[in-house]
């Protein structure tokens, strides 16, 4: 749940998020060792993803996607990432199950 969207309404209420992040990491080590601390901890990256979404406030899905992104490559080992944020009650006129952003880093 989150406060972002260009309206005042978005930007007061809370609305639900959906979130799909790719990150591009060399997996060669992890993949011999079996050790966590030889990749990425997904579930520390999907705590920060929450974070963003439930604290910070953007305008745009663009930026949010953007920030997103940032969270995900601040470890070294993240060569990379896709993220599609989708707002799944967007305030449009027509009805669609959700409106959405895919960023490529």
């Amino acid at each position: 749940m989150g406060t972002h969207g260009v309206l005042p309404e978005e930007q007061e209420r809370p609305q639900p998020f959906e979130v799909d992040i790719e990150l591009h990491v060399d997996l060669r080590v992890a993949c011999r060792s079996d050790d966590l601390a030889d990749t990425i901890d997904y579930g520390a990256i999907c705590d920060a993803v929450a974070h963003v979404i439930s604290t910070e406030h953007y305008a745009l899905l663009e930026r949010l996607a953007a920030r997103i992104v940032e969270v995900c490559t601040a470890d070294t080992r993240v060569g990379g990432a896709t993220v599609e944020v989708r707002k799944m009650e967007p305030p449009v006129a027509t009805s669609v199950a959700h409106v959405g952003v895919r960023l490529e880093r």
